[in-house]
């Protein structure tokens, strides 16, 4: 049985060496493969009883599969001079102005990074994380303050498979990469994690509470769903 998170490189048929990641889950009922566009890999989902061995042979079971999602990842944008990224939602071209002094800052559609550029990529990725939190952490009071609850802490993260969480003590977590998506998104993901402060749960009462909030979020759900991945191609290695 697997007992800790192991990655690995498979050389799969089809496509060549592969990384892979086997993450052992007490919640999982079966075997899940998911396509990682943060490293380029595979993810197995490994649930209680079920061993090593298993897990790799669907992997190769499924190779065929596998190959066809790994060739429909977008490809990778640096956070380098020259590059378009979204912030926002709105596509912005990275600039660089070394003798500034200013920092990073948006505007007219254009990120302008002071300093050299060979520190861009850090310098827009660190400017990046400060506008998600500017734009997460007075949403989420809000939300709260409308529910008559309280925010204990809100932390950013480079999260893989989910977009915030909500703990039973009041912390709330957000993925940074939310502020690369449109305006909307991000205001809707804000109000799903603030609800769980009432409803820890995916109840119909939870879903009540977010349609309170936010109001229809069917439209922004299907953005994330078919959108979400390709902001894990941006700015690799930060």
């Amino acid at each position: 049985m697997l007992r800790n998170i192991e990655e690995t490189e498979i050389d799969l048929p089809q496509i060549g060496p592969l990384p892979v990641r086997l993450r052992p889950s007490a919640r999982a009922t079966r075997l899940k493969l998911r396509i990682d566009p943060a490293f380029d890999g595979v993810e197995i989902v490994v649930p209680n009883g079920i061993s090593r061995k298993t897990a790799i042979s669907m992997l190769y079971q499924h190779g065929d599969w596998v190959t066809a999602h790994m060739s429909r990842l977008p490809e990778r944008v640096q956070f380098v001079p020259g590059a378009w990224v979204p912030f926002m939602g709105n596509e912005h071209a990275i600039r660089t102005v070394p003798d500034a002094k200013r920092g990073v800052w948006a505007e007219a559609g254009v990120i302008w990074v002071s300093g050299l550029p060979e520190h861009t990529n850090r310098r827009v990725s660190d400017w990046l994380k400060k506008q998600a939190k500017l734009e997460i952490a007075p949403r989420a009071h809000a939300y709260a303050d409308k529910i008559g609850k309280k925010v204990n802490r809100i932390s950013l993260k480079d999260t893989r498979t989910r977009w915030g969480s909500c703990s039973s003590n009041g912390n709330l977590s957000f993925s940074w990469r939310l502020v690369l998506a449109p305006e909307d998104v991000l205001d809707y993901v804000v109000a799903h994690e603030v609800a769980h402060l009432q409803e820890l749960n995916h109840s119909a009462r939870f879903w009540k509470v977010v349609e309170d909030l936010y109001g229809p979020s069917k439209k922004q759900q299907h953005w994330l769903k078919k959108n979400g991945s390709a902001l894990h191609r941006y700015g690799a290695g930060s």
